[in-house]
């Protein structure tokens, strides 16, 4: 691949990743393709779902599929910043205080049940993620591109756990969930264990570190027209004043919102986004960016249900709007 890949290139190594990731994890194609498009939008994902589910299996082999750095830190209780950090240990050899790097030096990071740890040790992940950069005893360490974290949640055990605050949850650009397989994926699973004949497996590297950088690059040329991105403004603000939510999606949810979108319309083989496109990544941009009003959780009201009819009440544009200029000609 050049060193300025086309968004047809970017298209078929992303078709490549996600056959790759595909031969560990079985049966999960659209949540992979919403982990994939995080990935080359530059954000971060929250994996959040059972346990058993493949969240670990997932991170591990995008590591491999994008020949890019991988580390995993067990969030614990009694988990430390510079756990994640690193710190200054004194070298009786030299006399001197030398830096050792923590986990967070890499370029994909595990965060495993990140909501098991205390808030200071999630703040110390929360720079990290925001600014690209950590800080240790005054001194400014700057992370290596690509970085990204792709962190799992359990949302269902809550003793010992401490939920991520609002503003933790923002800078997460899409959160998704795998769910349960069907019985002939579960099999399927079965089968390819018994073929392996060893637990461990693994995926071949379809691109490495430069590489997966310059596709990022490529997908911000996607073409956005006016109309789609107004969509995506509209969908956001419509949080902002819907009756069962006591808050709404920041501007930064309007922003996820575009960025996920071209990253899936390149996946999906396009070099233009359309409403459609915006539409499927709604759900894992808008979900954990809303509150809903504690007394209608009792009646079964989730932040799902209110995008699901955000969704259907917000007109999606015309297709005859984008086809003046990105040439859209409906799903």
């Amino acid at each position: 691949m050049s060193d300025t890949p086309t968004l047809r290139e970017v298209a078929d190594l992303s078709a490549q990743i996600l056959s790759a990731v595909e031969r560990a994890v079985v049966g999960k194609r659209e949540s992979l393709e919403l982990v994939l498009a995080g990935l080359l939008s530059g954000g971060h994902v929250l994996m959040e779902d059972f346990p058993g589910l493949g969240k670990t299996l997932a991170a591990r082999s995008f590591a491999q599929a994008l020949g890019i750095d991988f580390a995993r830190a067990q969030f614990t209780p009694d988990l430390l910043p510079s756990d994640l950090t690193g710190a200054f240990i004194y070298d009786q050899r030299t006399h001197e205080f030398v830096f050792r790097r923590g986990p967070l030096f890499t370029q994909l990071l595990l965060a495993d049940e990140i909501n098991r740890t205390p808030p200071k040790t999630q703040a110390a992940l929360l720079e990290a993620m925001q600014e690209g950069q950590i800080t240790v005893e005054g001194e400014t360490f700057t992370l290596e591109r690509p970085f990204h974290v792709l962190a799992t949640a359990n949302p269902v055990e809550y003793e010992g756990t401490y939920p991520l605050p609002e503003a933790q949850l923002d800078r997460f650009l899409l959160r998704v969930s795998f769910g349960y397989p069907g019985a002939a994926d579960e099999w399927e699973v079965l089968r390819r264990r018994i073929d392996r004949r060893q637990e461990a497996q693994t995926v071949p590297a379809i691109t490495d570190a430069a590489g997966f950088v310059a596709m990022q690059r490529a997908v911000e040329t996607v073409t956005v027209d006016e109309s789609v991105g107004r969509y995506c403004v509209r969908l956001a603000a419509a949080t902002r004043s819907h009756a069962s939510l006591v808050l709404g999606a920041s501007p930064r949810g309007s922003l996820a919102l575009m960025l996920a979108s071209r990253a899936y319309a390149v996946i999906r083989g396009r070099d233009y986004v359309t409403p459609e496109d915006v539409k499927a990544v709604a759900h894992a941009a808008l979900d954990h960016r809303v509150t809903v009003r504690p007394e209608l959780w009792i009646n079964d009201v989730t932040a799902e249900s209110v995008i699901s009819s955000i969704l259907s009440s917000v007109p999606t544009p015309s297709p005859t709007e984008g086809e003046r200029r990105t040439g859209y000609e409906g799903p």
